[in-house]
């Protein structure tokens, strides 16, 4: 080992350049990660394939500017040198280099990291007055004559470089060392991989175009970091996430204050940015920093509906109360990702042979791009994947450069995909070194349970399962008995032991970390793990042995308090495996088949049913106990519309029904949530610094504000000072001749909750663990390890927690407070990943069952609505029979106003609206129409079709009184029923339609493009549990930007398939 001197030029935090001295050691051996070598090195982890043509070295111009190309999957055998990663990671910013330091830890690509800047013989010091690049150049190519050399020349070596004077200098230097440029190695030495050949002219194009900027300012520039910095600590500026309201994306964007960057006290709002002008280039989801403008000059958001997708109007002049306004001073952090575009037709480009087109995003709250292309013909009505950049402020508009063509438009296929990657969701099928990590299980070679180190079950404990109808992946099941002398009994969940099949750090454990989540969207879904872990070994299915983490309570037969605890491994076999409608009827003593008995002879028959209906009205029993518990804390009771996948002997959709609310739905959440709680305060008790929680927090108390005044319209009153005074509230707002208003005031309470999120105990005091919506002072997930990565994490600190109460230490060093929280951060951004995908999923598939009704004819396009909230210019409805929610107007762009005849049938007129707390009215020459809270409208549901954005349904009202539904056959379900059933037949129907055609094309030779293979993982259309946990996403109100809330699905997260907290 030989020491030397590096000198290394950094930034400091206050952005100030440092001359740092450090001491270098290099070493003669060091990894060289090649399955050719021959000099035994110590390469531990991934290695390069053998069967390459050649090894490439990209400079480091190349992987700064284009590393975009070198994330192809098709290129292999790529060396990243340390010289470039080091490159990358001081001069591109954090981003970049995570995605780098992803890249090379990605299996599935054929690339590695070389330390050559620790190699003694690689290493080059840097000569006085060399440039940085050429030094660069010289570090890259001395590395590749090692690289070369090490491995005796058996592998010609390619390094790659866009500096003309490095491809002189070196080309003849070392026989078998080959220097090209990008384009010549893409054009020679893959010129199958035309996606990246695309990709390589589109970012040339935009580095060219970017050295041609213009030099009028358009902007303001940003203030330097360390002003910033100061400005913060001082309490001048203020730093927060930007929102754009997409509703007006144009005009009224809003920066969500991060809690301990705000030092100003009187500060408890949101800070609006009103105008492009205003938000100095920031993006939507970027970390700004903003000054706030004088109190005279403090404007309110907008309080009238948008009148379309992507208006450019000046804002409404009816305004909220002026609210704290400001001006983006400065970007701490770019939070660009992958968008979504569609090029302009023909007609709105002035010259077509301009290679600078303006694209319009999908997401209608990220500003136009410009790209350089000269593909915009091609292109036209399709949708194409780019990424941002630059944003002078020079230019009007960013720069950036297309990715990738997804697809035509319109098509099913090419809609998922966007939704997918505006969500930033990226998931490609399981490599082959993933699926070589699962255990074998085939009738040949069956998987077989060891009982060792694990309590035994299967003979003393009668277990079972209670899921959707057709629930494959199940995580619980329970068990419940007297014990003997009948003074106590016992209640067990038992959940699948997923990280005995999934070791930490290993290929699936990482892939599963990426992921967070299993993905559920309204036609396929997307696993967390493979499938023979989710759907087979690690799914407790009944009649075989499967291994469980369980929590077994001993209870008091009277109190059911709690006499002891006990945590551990074990071994189980499910005797019955229920669907909730056969469960609730065997509580209610209806007739009722159970699959696992059926054979049985009448007798023993009658008694294991017998056993089994005492089973459940125990478990029963002790659900209303623990629930009334919770009531008594203050528990809430929130809205959503639940519906149920009714699927067929092959899993794919038949029908989409409202879920009916059973009691049984109730006692298998109770038990979720009652070992979600108790593992909580086990794992947090162990390791007071570390330990997962799902914590949230109490709401704002402005975010109540529509729910305070919309029942007090009605005549209810809500008190909101804590969870109990509201959940008791609640309760007692009840219209007995409208069970829809109690309803919707629930909505409104979920729209104004925080989000629930995974937090490490140790980064955020004590007194914060509580619960707001469950009333529980701890609370994690602990019962879905096969679809959620949190409870995976949890299962291993259980297991840890478990180990010490037996004085053994963990396996494995537990994650610090810091690594448990960026890993709490990382979930938490992919839920809410998963939650907007779904509901978009859900919103398309909406669209699709209308798209080709005629709204003037079809009886299906008109339904019952209720309005919940009033605007200037019309108000929001709820709409039963679908679950839909959305705006209708009183007023148009013309500035007719709707009226009303003797009939209650409206027409247009000239006229002028009126609003009021609780209504509001329309007056014209006809005479006043009014429209009030909580009063039920007739409303026309059609298609407003959008060439660049998603499609959106556009609701007219008809009529100001309830919609009378034509009589329905005895023999058919209600209107309520029979209307969601057939959204999604017709809706399916489109869609295999759609895949039989695909598979007629692919019978002709064609087959499904790359992009199409890498999304589509699981057969459709299959959902086999996917909406017996979806709360309608539907129901959160998305008009009015900045006003809290999450949803009920950012509230309370799945806890198996039976529960939500």
């Amino acid at each position: 080992m030989i020491k030397t001197e590096k000198i290394v030029h950094l930034k400091s935090s206050r952005g100030r350049k440092v001359r740092v001295v450090r001491e270098h050691y290099l070493r003669q051996h060091v990894p060289c990660y090649s399955s050719l070598c021959q000099a035994r090195c110590n390469n531990d982890g991934q290695v390069l394939s053998g069967d390459v043509t050649h090894y490439v070295f990209p400079d480091v111009g190349v992987v700064v500017d284009y590393q975009e190309v070198l994330e192809v999957a098709g290129l292999r055998g790529v060396v990243f040198t340390q010289t470039a990663c080091h490159a990358v990671q001081h001069g591109k910013g954090r981003r970049q280099y995570n995605r780098l330091r992803g890249l090379l830890k990605d299996p599935r690509h054929d690339c590695v990291l070389f330390a050559n800047e620790f190699q003694e013989y690689a290493y080059c010091s840097r000569e006085k007055g060399e440039s940085q690049d050429k030094w660069h150049n010289r570090c890259v190519y001395s590395a590749a004559v090692w690289y070369h050399d090490h491995l005796a020349g058996v592998k010609p070596v390619v390094m790659i470089t866009e500096d003309v004077s490095a491809v002189a200098e070196y080309s003849s230097l070392h026989s078998g060392i080959y220097i090209v440029s990008m384009q010549e190695y893409l054009q020679n030495f893959w010129p199958e991989l035309q996606a990246a050949q695309d990709l390589y002219c589109s970012i040339s194009q935009t580095l060219q175009e970017k050295e041609s900027e213009g030099t009028e300012r358009e902007y303001t520039e940003h203030l330097p970091s360390e002003v910033l910095e100061a400005g913060i600590k001082s309490g001048r500026y203020i730093q927060g996430t930007l929102n754009v309201n997409k509703h007006r994306a144009q005009n009224e964007a809003f920066v969500r204050l991060e809690g301990s960057s705000n030092k100003n006290t009187d500060l408890n709002s949101d800070v609006l940015v009103s105008g492009g002008k205003s938000r100095n280039r920031a993006v939507h989801g970027d970390t700004v920093v903003v000054e706030l403008l004088p109190r005279s000059e403090w404007s309110g958001r907008a309080m009238a509906l948008s009148e379309g997708q992507g208006e450019d109007k000046p804002p409404e002049s009816i305004q909220s109360q002026p609210m704290p306004t400001g001006r983006v001073v400065g970007i701490l952090q770019r939070n660009w990702r992958d968008y979504v575009v569609t090029f302009p037709p023909k007609e709105e480009t002035q010259s077509r042979n301009s290679r600078r087109i303006l694209a319009t995003p999908w997401d209608q709250r990220i500003p136009k791009i410009r790209i350089s292309t000269q593909q915009a013909d091609a292109l036209q009505d399709h949708r194409v994947v780019v990424r941002m950049d630059s944003w002078e402020s020079t230019s009007l508009y960013p720069n950036g450069h297309s990715v990738r063509v997804l697809g035509r438009a319109g098509e099913l296929e090419t809609e998922i995909q966007t939704i997918l990657i505006e969500n930033s969701i990226h998931i490609l099928p399981f490599s082959e070194a993933q699926l070589r990590e699962m255990p074998a299980n085939s009738p040949e070679n069956p998987w077989r349970a060891d009982a060792a180190a694990r309590r035994d079950l299967r003979e003393s404990h009668l277990v079972f399962s209670i899921d959707p109808r057709g629930c494959e992946d199940v995580d619980d099941t329970l068990s419940v008995r007297s014990l003997p002398g009948g003074e106590r009994l016992e209640l067990g969940v038992h959940i699948a032991d997923v990280t005995h099949f999934v070791p930490e750090g290993s290929l699936t454990d990482l892939e599963a970390r990426t992921r967070a989540t299993t993905y559920y969207l309204a036609d396929r879904r997307y696993d967390m793990l493979p499938a023979v872990l989710s759907a087979d070994l690690c799914s407790l299915l009944g009649g075989v042995d499967r291994y469980a983490m369980s929590v077994i309570w001993e209870l008091d037969t009277r109190t059911l308090a709690v006499h002891k605890v006990w945590y551990g491994r074990t071994l189980i076999r499910s005797s019955y495996q229920l669907h909730y409608e056969l469960a609730q009827a065997l509580l209610n003593g209806e007739p009722a088949q159970v699959l696992e008995l059926t054979r049985l002879e009448p007798d023993q028959r009658d008694a294991k049913l017998a056993q089994l209906t005492e089973a459940l009205e125990m478990l029963t029993h002790v659900a209303r106990h623990l629930r009334a518990q919770r009531d008594q804390g203050g528990a809430l009771e929130l809205e959503g519309v639940e519906v149920r996948a009714q699927l067929d002997e092959d899993k794919n959709i038949t029908a989409l029904v409202p879920r009916e609310p059973l009691e049984v739905h109730e006692t298998v959440a109770e038990c979720m949530i009652y070992a979600n709680h108790w593992v909580a305060r086990k794992i947090q008790e162990s390791f007071p610094q570390q330990a997962l929680l799902r914590y949230h927090p109490p709401p704002r108390q402005e975010y109540f504000n529509q729910l305070v005044d919309s029942a007090t319209a009605r005549g209810f009153t809500i008190n909101t000072r804590s969870n109990k005074d509201l959940a008791k509230s609640l309760d007692q707002a009840v219209d007995p001749k409208d069970p829809l208003v109690n309803r919707l005031l629930r909505v409104m309470a979920t729209q104004a909750m925080s989000n629930a999120l995974y937090v490490s105990t140790g980064s955020i005091p004590q007194d914060q663990y509580y619960h707001y919506g469950l009333a529980l002072d701890r609370y994690t997930h602990f019962t879905s390890p096969i679809r959620r990565y949190a409870d995976v994490v949890v299962h291993r600190l259980l297991t840890a927690a478990i180990s010490l109460d037996q004085d053994s230490d963990p396996s494995k060093p537990l994650a610090s407070n810091k690594e448990l929280e960026v890993m709490a951060q990382h979930i938490n951004k992919k839920n809410q990943a998963a939650q907007r995908t779904q509901k978009l999923s859900t919103e398309l598939f909406q669209c699709l069952y209308f798209k080709d009704k005629d709204p003037l004819t079809d009886p299906c396009c008109v339904a019952d609505a209720i309005m919940y909230s009033i605007r200037a210019n019309g108000f929001l409805v709820f709409i039963p029979q679908y679950g839909l929610k959305g705006a209708v107007y009183v007023k148009n762009r013309e500035g007719q106003v709707v009226s009303a005849g003797q009939d209650g049938t409206c027409e247009w007129q000239s006229g002028s609206v009126h609003r009021y707390p609780d209504h509001i009215s329309t007056v014209c020459s006809a005479g006043t129409t009014t429209f009030s809270l909580f009063h039920h409208i007739t409303v026309r549901i059609s298609v407003q079709p959008s060439r660049c954005h998603s499609d959106s349904l556009h609701l007219e009202v008809l009529s100001n009184t309830p919609h009378q539904s034509p009589p329905e056959p005895a023999d058919l379900p209600g209107p309520q029923h029979r209307g969601s059933t057939q959204l999604v037949q017709e809706v399916v129907r489109l869609a295999e339609e759609a895949t039989q055609q695909a598979q007629e094309k692919a019978a002709q030779g064609n087959r499904l493009s790359r992009e199409e293979r890498a999304f589509r993982q699981t057969k459709g259309p299959n959902l086999y549990s996917l909406l017996e946990e979806v709360r309608e996403l539907a129901l959160m109100d998305m008009q009015a930007c900045g006003t809290g809330g999450g949803g009920l699905l950012g509230l309370i997260g799945q806890a198996g398939c039976t529960t939500s907290a």
